[in-house]
């Protein structure tokens, strides 16, 4: 369901007064003329959370009752496999597969192969099998290999190439490696997951120690029970109180988030931010910081700003989230040419220069919305 829909059913119930949908597309508007549109759909959500009360709460459990699973043919032997799921098992499915799938392309170069048996041992027919009587042991001796005294008289490995000292012998199997692509290798691991309730053998080990991994943002309010606020499922959109409060009874992982009204602005000597301080930039970033980018922050990097090497101070104001790809984009190692710069102003905003002297700017996301 689209965030405005939640609006307007609000208002056809009478639960909201109609001007509350100007409001909505005006707070909308804000970011929507700003951002892209993956980032503005979630902001959206939030708005409609906000104004609608716990109207997304009960859209969420009235949604939950229609999750499925459905086949449909695509052709040329291929199927499209959809379940309708809860948004945070759909991420955390996503996000083990992909664990997954990288760890078997970063060791498909270490497994041994498995290899087919070169015959069946168990039925194969030798010499010393068969009895004189047997017309097949005849044809041994009619075709002059072995003499009647068990001596050879042709030699039986004559021109044949020794495929131990020779690798052009065709003796020789030449296996092809793993070359799957990273999507085939998800849809693979997916296949075996389902049909076999664990990863099959070919696709290497290591990967029943790989679990799934997603990141909630809730009020310390709503986790206590004394109200039910949406809790964050950072990245998507809100999340269901109780999921929230069952995922809490059952990680390992969480901890108290407490922020002051100025954003908690800490700093220390070290080259690498204290626990609290990245704490902190996980809930403020939500994901890379490179204006369109929605890679999650479990899947980036902390970077100075200004490079720790050239005086750039470990502190709030200097440190944000960067995927791989856009971290390189501002590397030392790169030519100043090519070179993209990222700096940082106290409320958080990130903006970026390109090589050509344009500024792009990523304020960061308000974590409380006053509509």
């Amino acid at each position: 369901m689209r965030a405005s829909e939640i609006v307007d059913d609000a208002i056809r119930d009478g639960r909201v007064e109609a001007a509350t949908m100007g409001l909505y597309e005006t707070a909308v508007l804000v970011v929507a003329e700003q951002d892209t549109a993956s980032r503005t759909k979630p902001h959206a959500r939030k708005v409609a959370a906000g104004l609608v009360g716990e109207t997304v709460v009960e859209t969420q459990r009235r949604a939950a009752t229609e999750r499925c699973v459905s086949v449909r043919s695509v052709g040329d032997g291929l199927a499209a496999l959809t379940a309708i799921l809860p948004e945070w098992v759909a991420v955390a499915i996503s996000d083990r597969l992909t664990q997954m799938a990288r760890q078997i392309a970063r060791t498909r170069d270490e497994r041994e192969p498995i290899l087919e048996p070169l015959d069946d041992t168990e039925n194969s027919l030798r010499l010393s099998d068969l009895s004189p009587e047997d017309p097949r042991y005849d044809a041994y001796f009619e075709a002059g290999v072995i003499a009647a005294d068990g001596t050879f008289v042709v030699d039986p490995l004559a021109g044949l190439i020794d495929p131990m000292t020779d690798p052009s012998s065709p003796d020789i199997e030449h296996l092809s490696g793993d070359v799957r692509t990273f999507d085939q290798i998800r849809a693979d691991v997916l296949a075996d997951l389902l049909l076999t309730a664990d990863p099959s053998e070919a696709n290497g080990t290591g990967l029943e120690n790989i679990s799934a991994r997603i990141q909630v943002t809730v009020a310390a309010s709503t986790l206590a029970g004394n109200d039910d606020r949406p809790a964050e499922l950072d990245g998507h959109g809100p999340l269901d109180p109780d999921i929230a409060r069952g995922l809490a009874g059952h990680g390992k992982g969480w901890a108290r988030l407490f922020l002051d009204a100025t954003g908690l602005v800490t700093e220390t000597d070290s080259y690498s931010p204290t626990e609290q301080m990245k704490r902190f930039l996980r809930a403020r970033d939500e994901h890379c910081r490179f204006p369109g980018c929605r890679m999650p922050v479990h899947r980036c990097e902390i970077d100075h700003n200004h490079d720790h090497a050239r005086g750039g101070r470990t502190r709030i104001d200097n440190l944000s989230h960067f995927c791989t790809t856009h971290h390189s984009l501002k590397h030392p190692d790169i030519d100043e040419r090519f070179r993209w710069n990222a700096r940082q102003t106290p409320d958080g905003t990130v903006t970026w220069t390109s090589p050509l002297g344009r500024s792009y700017a990523d304020p960061p996301r308000r974590r409380v919305m006053f509509v």
